[in-house]
């Protein structure tokens, strides 16, 4: 019988630090409910001391999501502890998790602490942490680069003080597969104890390596896995879910492993990530990217057409990706609709679906048939999903010969209606410097792309936009038939999404200035991630 593999989700923890893919309370929790569904294991809900904000999405988090274990981030010292604690108390089932470097190079440049130091600081860390919570995960930051006889030594004092989890973490994605295999392999055989101690991986893809190394680690003995949603993470990535999931649903055969992962609705939440922190996963992500299922060349397609197992190892039903064979059209009812917005990742209320539908049927009457980036479009042109300070009420553009672009633009907030005018370089520039005037909060764009989706004169764009508001990343996304209109809106949701941060921050003066920890709070309070 293959044994039980725990999934370790930190989505919202580490994936969330990455720049870019900041997320308020809301948008936790709705991501939250979705890892729920997906069966996640373990969801590591954030880092408590890092803000307010943060420790009130992990206390949210905590009080509503209750089948899973709920963890949280410490730094080895009691201030850190306490603040888990606080956010965890109320959850059925809490895990504190504290880390503390142990390689000599973040000990000699970043800690400057003597390996003794760091011993006492990780049987005092484990220590109170168990003394508050039954369950207690310890992770020596940069366990892939530090001494393996004082990594021995680091791991048997954590578990001497009561730690139920020990995760060794490849923190900067240095280790090659047999090295990573090797650790869990040494761990396993020289720690007294590690009878009662469940082992974990935490891999970073910096050489490309993340699911790699976490196969490796599975085959070394550990028997859980710190992943995330479309391997979004510090730098590089974590190893993704979905690839390490399927990886272990295709092969386990090799590797004696399953999981209780529901693999349909990994697409699902692929999509609801990518809905709430507008960044787009590659077109050739393995497992939900666009192109995992989809076959150009001749002789794939007639291997295909024949049966589906030649070039196919997974069916894109298996992971909850709708196949585009069957187009809804005019005569579709609500049930069908309803029916593929879920398989898109999106979960509609009873009135949103009759807003959706309605928007479908007048849409239908134009088009012969429907698709998916079409319904898509729907609902990011007719749904708002974040807290929208300012609403686009009007958008128009004017281009010359001579390359200069003139828009304007109107916006509502609280009732009223405020319009303005600016010229630029392009259509798209002049619409974002007339949101600044009215916002009165420049950004700087730091990253745009567009993406054309759906086929021929029926195809759509999709906009994706980062920009830059008073030193902090904020990203945007829409899709529409018209560029120039999805970029600004696009553009429009980031500015939404900075103006509501700031005025929250300023309304709160005990908070720190960043409570999304973009690269600013990361850096305060995370110094060097793990």
């Amino acid at each position: 019988m293959p044994e039980t593999l725990l999934i370790f989700d930190t989505t919202l923890r580490d994936g969330e630090q990455s720049p870019g893919c900041s997320m308020n309370l809301e948008e936790k929790l709705e991501m939250a409910r979705q890892l729920d569904r997906l069966s996640a294991d373990i969801l590591e809900a954030g880092f408590p001391i890092a803000s307010e904000g943060d420790h009130d999405a992990v206390r949210a988090i905590a009080e509503e999501i209750r089948r899973p274990v709920i963890a949280a981030l410490a730094r080895a010292n009691q201030l850190d502890i306490d603040r888990a604690w606080s956010a965890l108390k109320s959850a059925a089932r809490p895990r504190i998790h504290t880390f503390l470097a142990t390689s000599d190079i973040h000990l000699q440049y970043k800690l400057h602490k003597s390996r003794e130091e760091v011993l006492r600081m990780i049987s005092f860390a484990v220590g109170y942490a168990r003394s508050l919570c039954p369950d207690v995960e310890f992770s020596p930051e940069d366990a892939g680069r530090t001494d393996r006889s004082y990594l021995v030594e680091c791991c048997h004092a954590a578990v001497e003080a009561g730690a139920t989890t020990l995760n060794l973490p490849d923190t900067v994605g240095f280790c090659l597969e047999p090295e990573y295999q090797q650790m869990f392999q040494d761990v396993k055989a020289r720690v007294p104890g590690m009878e009662r101690v469940v082992l974990s991986t935490h891999t970073h893809d910096d050489l490309g390596l993340a699911v790699a190394n976490t196969l490796a680690g599975i085959r070394g003995g550990a028997r859980q896995v710190e992943c995330t949603i479309n391997g979004i993470g510090e730098r590089a990535g974590n190893a993704a879910l979905e690839e390490v999931v399927m990886a272990i649903h295709v092969r386990r055969d090799a590797l004696g492993v399953e999981t209780g992962i529901r693999a349909e609705e990994l697409y699902p939440a692929s999509q609801l990530l990518t809905r709430l922190t507008g960044v787009s996963v590659q077109r050739n992500k393995a497992v939900v990217g666009r192109n995992a299922f989809a076959h150009e060349a001749g002789i794939h397609q007639d291997g295909v057409l024949k049966n589906a197992i030649t070039y196919e190892i997974i069916s894109p039903r298996t992971v909850g990706m709708p196949s585009n064979q069957i187009v809804l059209g005019k005569h579709s009812g609500r049930h069908a609709l309803m029916k593929r917005y879920e398989e898109l990742g999106y979960r509609l209320t009873k009135p949103e679906i009759e807003r959706a539908y309605t928007l479908f049927t007048q849409l239908a009457d134009r088009k012969k048939n429907v698709y998916d980036e079409d319904l898509i479009a729907l609902v990011e042109e007719g749904f708002d999903h974040l807290p929208e300070l300012f609403t686009l009420k009007l958008f128009q553009s004017v281009s010359s010969s001579d390359g200069r672009s003139t828009a304007t633009v109107a916006l509502e907030k609280d009732g009223q209606v405020f319009q303005d005018s600016a010229t630029a370089e392009g259509p798209c520039d002049a619409g974002f410097r007339a949101i600044d005037r009215i916002t009165k909060t420049p950004g700087a764009i730091v990253d745009f792309s567009v993406h054309t989706m759906g086929p021929g004169v029926d195809g759509v764009a999709e906009v994706v936009i980062r920009a830059r508001f008073q030193g902090i990343e904020f990203a945007g996304r829409f899709i529409s038939h018209n560029v120039v209109e999805a970029a600004a809106r696009a553009y429009l949701q980031a500015a939404n999404k900075a103006a509501y941060e700031l005025r929250r921050t300023a309304n709160s003066p005990d908070r720190s200035p960043a409570p999304f920890h973009e690269n600013e709070l990361v850096n305060r309070y995370f110094p060097g991630g793990y």
